[in-house]
């Protein structure tokens, strides 16, 4: 019989195996990855616009309120451009979006994105780039050594 501390070990290993939504990943994407441009997270506004001045695939727009349902999971099933062009702002392979996309390799990206969050600063950037090819469970525990580094040296910023 699970005492209640397994049950909830049990529980949260079944809850981080579950596959990520569209959606889930796409607020994910938002929430880690900053505008070169401003250094600030992209709004859905910002994000819009942004696809559009690029021009990509034969001028694809995507509007704000396009990516607003599709961050809620309202709209799951967006079109091929929608999905390259939103891949190619956040730096990603289209394929991470799609369902049945392998686990551990949509786990790797997050935890990439994740690293490149933490190691904002230009001097470290490197640092990311020879996380290249770990786990994302090494991925995880470097990102976690950074952020606990940045917070007892006072750079957490949290809010940005």
């Amino acid at each position: 019989m699970m005492e209640s501390g397994d049950m909830a070990e049990a529980s949260a290993g079944a809850a981080s195996a579950r596959e990520l939504t569209l959606a889930d990943k796409l607020n994910h994407l938002f929430e880690k990855v900053k505008n070169p441009a401003t250094g600030k997270r992209y709004t859905n506004a910002e994000a819009a616009r942004v696809i559009r001045e690029s021009g990509g695939e034969g001028g694809v727009t995507v509007s704000e309120s396009a990516i607003s349902q599709l961050r809620s999971g309202l709209k799951p099933n967006p079109t091929m451009n929608t999905v390259k062009a939103l891949a190619g702002l956040f730096g990603v392979e289209p394929q991470y979006f799609f369902p049945g996309y392998d686990v551990e390799e949509s786990e790797k990206i997050r935890a990439s994105v994740d690293l490149i969050a933490a190691v904002d600063d230009s001097e470290v950037r490197g640092l990311a780039l020879r996380a290249n090819g770990l786990s994302a469970d090494s991925l995880k525990m470097i990102t976690a050594v950074i952020e606990g580094a940045r917070r007892l040296e006072g750079l957490d910023r949290s809010g940005e």
